[in-house]
């Protein structure tokens, strides 16, 4: 995988002092560097400084971007100086990726012509003239930063994360194996808003999804090697063999979905044909895929394949689709999250425990192998989920922690304790905006990260449930 790679701009206006630029190449150069990312820059000869000033010397930049289309992921607008809009907008108005604007601050002492830069006021200049053209960009705090100040550097990390989540969920594709469960409405979904905004839906149906896994052989090489695989990947010494060779072609079968249809994502029909007729349930071959970089929600919940999708695209982490399922005592503030069984390992205290899940095998014994039951270990973490109503994908996304609190040890499936300041009000409000039972988390605090790609870049409706 390419690492994140930034184009970086630099502008210019020639009755400020432009000899400044010169240092803000180097400067910006080894700060793209030193926080681990990737660069193109235009040579340093193309023109006055190598930078931007008038409307021919963007056009030369825009042409420029254009031979080095696919090579970056999001553009650094530098201004060193109070920089000229018309040659930036020239330049940028195509790029068709993220665009952060980073300004220059004056020094204290340095306020004399050849030192002033003005940036501060030019930054406004530039944001005004973007806004005009609808190009769209990004600021961050604070407004003038030195690139190489510890700020930026975190502007730097934030806006790579921005940059990923937009550029992976302009236009992906998501596999619905199976149908909607007839009684689980909350999780509808409006397949021609999602191709609105380029998400596209291939569906499969149970029916041949069972026919596949009949006509594998138990003694298929790729039985026998993803049997290997999930025993190595978690607890399987109290699943019956037969179990898990089932399982086996399940896995099998869904990754050649993957593969023939290049889906980026999945959402599965786990219940209840897959324990009537094969008595497995499929959770931990969720936890394996989510485990794997493939993002797989659970109960044909679509829309928290999306956010599971965005989150993990802005870490590289696995992401976790869990029910809003318990109050933790008496505690307004904290909740118990939890799933039967489909959390990626690598979220959880320690590896599962693959069981007879324990709600089938209530009323049919024997009925349910392939819940990863154990605990969700504790980090910081984002919550967040999305809608399709009226055309539109609304979406929200607050902040909280997992504890390392304990669950008693007769609780069912895959759960952990999450703390979630002022969680009564943001319950009334996702109740109130008629969001689902589940909600998807993702390693790290990553509202503004979200916030800022739903909203500047992919035109989603974001809901604030904080306030």
């Amino acid at each position: 995988m390419r690492n994140t790679t930034f184009a970086l701009f630099f502008g210019n206006r020639g009755f400020m002092p432009a000899e400044l630029i010169l240092d803000a190449r180097k400067e910006m150069v080894k700060a793209v560097t030193d926080a681990g990312f990737d660069y193109i820059i235009m040579d340093e000869s193309a023109t006055r400084y190598g930078a931007v000033e008038t409307r021919d010397e963007g056009r030369l930049y825009h042409d420029w971007l254009e031979k080095n289309r696919n090579k970056f992921d999001g553009v650094i607008l530098c201004m060193p100086i109070f920089v000229d809009e018309n040659g930036a907008i020239a330049a940028l108005r195509d790029a068709n990726v993220p665009i952060l604007m980073q300004a220059y601050p004056d020094e204290i002492g340095k306020m004399d012509f050849q030192h002033r830069r003005d940036a501060f006021c030019g930054k406004f200049s530039v944001t005004d003239v973007f806004s005009q053209y609808k190009v769209p960009f990004t600021m961050l705090k604070p407004h003038v930063v030195h690139p190489l100040s510890k700020e930026f550097r975190q502007n730097l990390i934030d806006f790579a994360r921005i940059c990923k989540v937009v550029n992976g969920m302009k236009r992906f594709t998501v596999g619905c194996i199976g149908a909607r469960t007839t009684a689980f409405k909350t999780v509808r979904f409006d397949e021609i808003t999602l191709e609105k905004y380029g998400i596209t839906v291939e569906s499969f149906d149970m029916s041949e999804v069972f026919k596949k896994v009949d006509e594998l052989k138990d003694n298929d090489e790729r039985v026998i090697k993803k049997e290997e695989r999930l025993k190595n990947y978690t607890d399987f010494s109290i699943c019956p063999i037969k179990r898990l060779n089932t399982l086996a072609k399940f896995s099998v079968v869904i990754d050649e979905y993957i593969e023939e249809y290049h889906l980026d994502c999945l959402t599965l029909r786990c219940w209840n044909e897959m324990e009537t007729y094969y008595r497995v349930c499929p959770c931990v071959l969720l936890s394996e895929l989510n485990d794997r970089g493939i993002v797989a929600s659970c109960e044909i919940d679509l829309c928290s394949a999306i956010t599971m999708r965005a989150m993990n695209l802005a870490t590289d982490l696995p992401t976790a689709c869990l029910d809003w399922n318990n109050n933790y005592g008496d505690n307004e503030n904290e909740v118990i999250l939890f799933h039967c069984g489909p959390v990626a390992q690598s979220l959880m205290t320690k590896k599962g425990l693959v069981t007879d899940h324990k709600m089938f095998s209530k009323c049919d014994p024997d009925s349910g192998w392939g819940s990863n039951e154990g605990r969700i270990k504790a980090f910081d973490m984002t919550f967040s989920n999305c809608k399709t109503e009226d055309g539109k994908i609304y979406i929200y996304a607050s902040e909280g922690k997992m504890t390392d609190k304990e669950i008693e040890p007769e609780f069912f499936g895959c759960g952990g304790v999450a703390h979630i300041d002022d969680l009564e009000n943001k319950l009334i409000r996702l109740g109130r905006n008629g969001f689902k039972h589940h909600t998807t988390i993702g390693v790290g605090h990553l509202k503004d990260v979200l916030t800022e790609a739903f909203t500047t870049y992919l035109n989603y409706t974001v809901i604030d449930i904080d306030k």
